[in-house]
C-alpha cells in the first residue's frame, strides 16, 4: 500500500487519511475521494492530500478484517459466537449467549506475530461473559494489507487445534444445593447476608438452588447434608473457614463417601476454598469471602465448573498468576451477567403503512410479488435475517392483507391509525413501540427491493457511540444519502418531533458531526418502487 501526501490533482480514487475540515464541509479519514470530493478541496485553495491507496495484491481493511473473523470463528454458532460485519478494518466477536469464554493464547500470539498490520484483541480466557459481550475483535490497522499476510493468517488457523480456536461454552451445569453450618450463637443476620451472597452469584451463572439446608457445625451433620444432596454441584458454606483436610466441611465431604480434590486456591480473596467430588458430584467449601458479592477466587472455579470443566488440582494451582484480586481498586461485584461492553441492540422499524396511491386503485406496491413473496415480507425477512434484536413494523392502509402477508414471521406489528398525515406518524409510532434497551433503531422502508440482511449488518457495524458514530446512513459515490438510515437514542426525541411527510431528512442533516457516511457500491440503498413504471423497469433490468 502507497500512503503519503498527494497532490489533489492526483488523487481521486485514493483513500483520505487525515480529516480535512472545509468552510463547505468535513472531508472524512478514511473516505474514499471521488469528482465531489476533489473539487471541493480545490475550491478551499487545497492542493495536496495526504492519501493511501492500495497496490496489486493488497486488500482492503475491510475485506481483510471479514476473511480473518471467518478464518477465526468458520462455524460461529457452533462455538457460541456472532460476528460482527467489518467496519473500520474492525470485525468484532460477540458471545451468543452467556458462557465461559476460551481461547488459546497461543493462538492469539500466533496471529499477532504475523503482520504488525493485523491485530486480534480478546478477553482472557476463562472470562465468564453474558449474552452479546465482545470477546474478540480483529483491526486492520491501515486502509489495507497484503493478501500474502491475510493468507498466511488463514493457513494458520486452518492448521491450529480446533480447541484453541475461541468459543463461548454454554452452562452445563444449572442446578445446586447449599448447605449453611452454623455454631452456637451464630447470627441469623450472618446466616442470611452469606446465604443472599451466594444465590446472587449462582443466579448470574444460570443456576437455580433445588435444595438449601441448615445444620450445626459438625463432620456428621454436614456430612449427612452432602449425602442426601440431589443436584450436581453442592455448595458449602461453613460458619468457621477451612483451614485444615480435617476441618469440618473437608472432613464432612469424605465422611460421606467423597474426596478432596484440592484444599485451598492460590488467588486472594479466596485463598480458604476445598474442591472435592462425591459420587460424580462435584462438592465446594466455600471462603468466607464468599459472603461478600465481590469477586473472588471462588467465581473463577464456578465460573469453569459449570461451563462443564472437570477442574484439577493442578489447575486450581495455575490460577495463583492473576489471582492477586483484592489489589485491584476497581474490583467489582460478581454480576457476571450484567457484563459491560456489549453488543448494540438495534431495533428495526420498518415502514409499512403507506396508501402506495402511485400504484393505482387496485394494487399495492408491498403487496407486489418478487419470487413468489409479497415485498413486505421480503423486506421484513431482510431485517430478521440480520443482526438487528427485533423488527417492529407499522401499517396502516390495508393493514389486514399486510398481516396476511407477514403471517408466521417473528415480527412486532404495531397498527398506525394517522398513517394518512405522513411517514412521521409512522417513524413516531415505532419509537415508541421499540424495547426500551435498544441502543438504536434502524429506520427501514419496506418498498425497497434490494435491500438484505447484509447492507443492516454494515450499517449496525458502523454504529458506534462511544467513538462518536450514532446515525449511520449509506452512500453512494457521490455521497448521495439513500436508506435505511441507522439512529442512535440520543436521536430518538428529534425524530419524535417530525411532522408531516418529509421524513427524517432534517435530523440525518443535523447529526452531521457524529453521522457516518457509509459508502455502499451497487443500487439497493437507492431502489424504491413507487409506481408500476418503476416496477417494471425494475423487473426488466
Amino acid at each position: 500500500m502507497k500512503f503519503g501526501p498527494t497532490p489533489v490533482a492526483d488523487a481521486e480514487g485514493a483513500v483520505l487519511a487525515h480529516t480535512v475540515r472545509l468552510n463547505s464541509g468535513v472531508l472524512k479519514k478514511g473516505a474514499r475521494l471521488g469528482a465531489p470530493a476533489l473539487a471541493q478541496l480545490r475550491a478551499a485553495g487545497v492542493d495536496q492530500v495526504v492519501v493511501a491507496r492500495l497496490e496489486p495484491g493488497d486488500v482492503t481493511e475491510d475485506e481483510a478484517a471479514r476473511r480473518l473473523a471467518a478464518a477465526l470463528a468458520p462455524a460461529p454458532a457452533a462455538a457460541g459466537l456472532a460476528l460482527s460485519a467489518p467496519f473500520a478494518g474492525r470485525a468484532n466477536l460477540y458471545a451468543a449467549h452467556a458462557g465461559l469464554f476460551h481461547i488459546d493464547p497461543a493462538l492469539g500470539h500466533a496471529l499477532n506475530g504475523v503482520d504488525e498490520e493485523i491485530t486480534l484483541a480478546t478477553l482472557p480466557p476463562h472470562s465468564w461473559v453474558g449474552a452479546r459481550r465482545m470477546v474478540a475483535t480483529i483491526k486492520i490497522i491501515p486502509y489495507g494489507v497484503s493478501e500474502q499476510s491475510v493468507a498466511r493468517i488463514e493457513a494458520l488457523l486452518a492448521a491450529s487445534d480446533a480447541v484453541g480456536a475461541p468459543r463461548v461454552a454454554a452452562p452445563v451445569v444449572t442446578q445446586y444445593d447449599l448447605i449453611l453450618t452454623r455454631t452456637e450463637g451464630f447470627a441469623d443476620a450472618l446466616l442470611e447476608k452469606g446465604a443472599t451472597a451466594v444465590r446472587d452469584r449462582m443466579t448470574a451463572l444460570g443456576c437455580d438452588a433445588i435444595g438449601e439446608q441448615v445444620v450445626a457445625h459438625d463432620v456428621g451433620a454436614t456430612a449427612a447434608a452432602l449425602a442426601a444432596g440431589r443436584a450436581p454441584l453442592s455448595l458449602i458454606l461453613a460458619a468457621s473457614a477451612t483451614t485444615d483436610r480435617r476441618d469440618v466441611a473437608p472432613a464432612a465431604i469424605e465422611a460421606a463417601g467423597g474426596e478432596i480434590i484440592r484444599l485451598g486456591m492460590p488467588v486472594d480473596p479466596g485463598n480458604l476454598t476445598a474442591l472435592g467430588v462425591l459420587d460424580g458430584r462435584i462438592v465446594i467449601a466455600l471462603p468466607g469471602c464468599a459472603r461478600s458479592p465481590k469477586l473472588n477466587g471462588v467465581d473463577w472455579m464456578l465460573q469453569r465448573l459449570v461451563a462443564g470443566e472437570a477442574l484439577s488440582a493442578d489447575d486450581v494451582a495455575a490460577m495463583g498468576v492473576g489471582g492477586l484480586l483484592k489489589e485491584i481498586p476497581s474490583r467489582p461485584a460478581a454480576r457476571m451477567a450484567q457484563a459491560a461492553g456489549g453488543r448494540p441492540s438495534v431495533s428495526t422499524v420498518l415502514l409499512a403503512a403507506g396508501g402506495s396511491r402511485r400504484m393505482g386503485a387496485d394494487r399495492h406496491k408491498l403487496l407486489e410479488q418478487i419470487d413468489g413473496a409479497p415485498l413486505v415480507r421480503r423486506s421484513a425477512e431482510a431485517s430478521l435475517a440480520s443482526d438487528a434484536e427485533e423488527t417492529v413494523v407499522i401499517l396502516g392502509a390495508r393493514a389486514e392483507e399486510m398481516r396476511a402477508a407477514l403471517a408466521g414471521l417473528p415480527v412486532r406489528i404495531v397498527e398506525n391509525p394517522l398513517w394518512g398525515r405522513g411517514v412521521a406518524t409512522s417513524i413516531r409510532a415505532g419509537l415508541s413501540a421499540v424495547a426500551p434497551h435498544s441502543d438504536a433503531a434502524l429506520i427501514m422502508l419496506a418498498d425497497m427491493p434490494e435491500v438484505g440482511a447484509d447492507l443492516v449488518n454494515r450499517l449496525i457495524a458502523a454504529f458506534d457511540p462511544e467513538e462518536g458514530r450514532e446515525a449511520v446512513r449509506p452512500v453512494d459515490a457521490e455521497g448521495r444519502g439513500g436508506h435505511p438510515v441507522l439512529f442512535g437514542r440520543r436521536y430518538f426525541e428529534a425524530l419524535s418531533l417530525l411532522e408531516g411527510d418529509v421524513g427524517a431528512r432534517k435530523v440525518i442533516q443535523d447529526a452531521a458531526d457524529r453521522r457516518v457516511d457509509l459508502p455502499i457500491d451497487g443500487s439497493a440503498p437507492f431502489v424504491d418502487l413507487d409506481a408500476p413504471e418503476d416496477w417494471a423497469k425494475w423487473r426488466g433490468r
